[in-house]
């Protein structure tokens, strides 16, 4: 049986398209989940696209996080579904409570567009299974309010359960604390980053490299082994 992944579109969502084609490419079914409904379909994992939802209006993900399909994703994210957060989607996850911390504007109060190199910390979840630790990849990134922070004990908690899942490397283009670019939790079954790696799939566009394949590989693998 094929495995379907959904990939939810909000109001202001930019990049639902190029994360359905990463699905496609990496060999799954893709399914296009509108936030207003609440039935997913029957997809077997979820992906929560980038963009500006609702204009990022009161905070980015603020309102995202009360669409009626959010119902659903957070009762079967709960459950063990495989959920992946990428820029507004992982604001998106910290505004649902499905990952701790919060995501503020950038330090340096611009906009970002670049290609931006990270290192894999947590090569053990359910969407980062065929990189390996230390690895480090090169995926775009593109954000204005993508600087993570939590308090010290949740940073800390983060940091002794190996739940950093990705760190920037050589140039912290944001301000997050502890160079932090993508979290999981506990479970391994929820993943949020800021980079794109939709952007990374094919060597003719992003960075005209594959970096941001494995991700979807990756779950694809690891539901088809469950």
């Amino acid at each position: 049986m094929t495995t379907r992944i959904g990939v939810v579109t909000f109001p202001g969502t930019l990049d639902d398209r190029d994360s359905l084609r990463a699905v496609r490419l990496a060999g799954a079914e893709p399914v296009s989940l509108w936030h207003r409904d609440k039935d997913l379909h029957q997809v077997d994992a979820v992906v929560l696209a980038g963009g500006f939802s609702y204009g990022d209006y009161l905070r980015a993900g603020a309102i995202s996080r009360f669409s009626p399909v959010m119902e659903t994703i957070i009762e079967q994210a709960k459950a063990g579904m495989p959920v992946l957060g990428i820029c507004n989607g992982f604001q998106v996850l910290t505004e649902a409570h499905l990952l701790p911390g919060a995501m503020l504007r950038n330090n340096h109060l611009h906009f970002i567009c670049r290609d931006q190199k990270l290192r894999v910390e947590n090569a053990e979840t359910a969407w980062t299974g065929d990189y390996a630790a230390g690895q480090e990849i090169s995926v775009p990134l593109k954000n204005m309010d993508g600087r993570y922070v939590a308090d010290e004990r949740v940073l800390d908690e983060l940091e002794a359960e190996g739940r950093v899942a990705f760190r920037y490397v050589d140039v912290n283009p944001n301000g997050s604390l502890r160079d932090i670019a993508g979290i999981t939790n506990a479970a391994g079954n929820v993943v949020g980053l800021m980079p794109h790696p939709e952007h990374a799939v094919e060597p003719l566009i992003g960075t005209g490299r594959t970096d941001g394949l494995p991700f979807f590989t990756s779950v694809l693998k690891k539901l088809v082994s469950a």
